[in-house]
């Protein structure tokens, strides 16, 4: 088993509305191992994007611990969440976010330049990763608005992986995609997992459920089941839709 490196204690996290307490995590404990790709899945309304977003630092939770590699970031300020984020997250959102005023190589190398000082290196690895993912030199000069949008989504995973993150979070980077650029992204994903990136994504779909190796399913802000599987490869394919179908039916999803 890989090295423990993100946990939750006793996690929640409450909203008021209308002066009614809504409980959207309840009482969370997870333990989440350095190299796995990781999906969360329920249905609306379960307390997975919140859930995403806790262990982020993009949001506070009301009560409970968050442990990444030993720190606990549950209590930190605005601008210690902030450098956290900056020095270990990458993101990749549904909604893409790239700036439309800036090239897609000046979007990676904006989020580059904001950890790493050395513009050479910076630009090096960007140019490396943009090939990687199959984006050339035409398509990385132009502007977000003249992409379509599974090389937009391409962009925005190669900023989120510029500054080498200790951990990719992701919130259905492939809802808005149609099903060539959505394997497209997945492919990429499950790549840059394989080479120990760890992966914490929040998924609708059954085809980017079967990339991970492990699936946590919420019902009502609470672990209700989880799947494990084995690292993913094409000749498992089969077999792992079939577990991850299996659970799903079981989870009522």
């Amino acid at each position: 088993m890989n090295k423990l490196f993100l946990q939750t204690k006793q996690l929640c996290k409450t909203f008021s509305s209308d002066g009614q307490q809504q409980h959207v995590l309840c009482n969370l404990d997870i333990d989440i191992y350095e190299g796995d790709f990781t999906i969360i899945m329920g249905s609306s309304g379960s307390g997975k994007t919140t859930l995403l977003y806790a262990l982020s630092g993009m949001d506070t939770p009301t009560l409970g611990k968050i442990i990444f590699q030993g720190t606990e970031i549950q209590d930190f300020n605005s601008d210690e969440l902030a450098n956290f984020r900056k020095k270990h997250c990458g993101f990749v959102f549904q909604n893409i976010y790239l700036l439309e005023n800036m090239s897609i190589l000046d979007n990676v190398l904006t989020a580059g330049y904001l950890v790493n000082n050395n513009k050479p290196e910076i630009i090096k690895r960007a140019k490396e990763l943009f090939l990687q993912v199959g984006l050339t030199e035409e398509i990385w000069r132009k502007f977000p608005s003249q992409l379509s949008g599974g090389e937009k989504q391409r962009a925005a995973l190669i900023r989120s992986l510029i500054n080498e993150p200790d951990i990719l979070f992701a919130d259905e980077p492939t809802g808005a995609l149609n099903s060539s650029s959505g394997k497209d992204v997945l492919d990429i994903l499950t790549k840059v997992n394989q080479k120990g990136q760890s992966i914490v994504m929040v998924t609708h779909d059954i085809k980017a459920a079967i990339r991970a190796n492990r699936i946590i399913y919420l019902m009502d802000g609470k672990v209700c089941g989880e799947l494990h599987l084995a690292k993913y490869s094409e000749a498992n394919m089969e077999e792992r839709s079939k577990k991850a179908r299996d659970f799903l039916q079981q989870n009522n999803w």
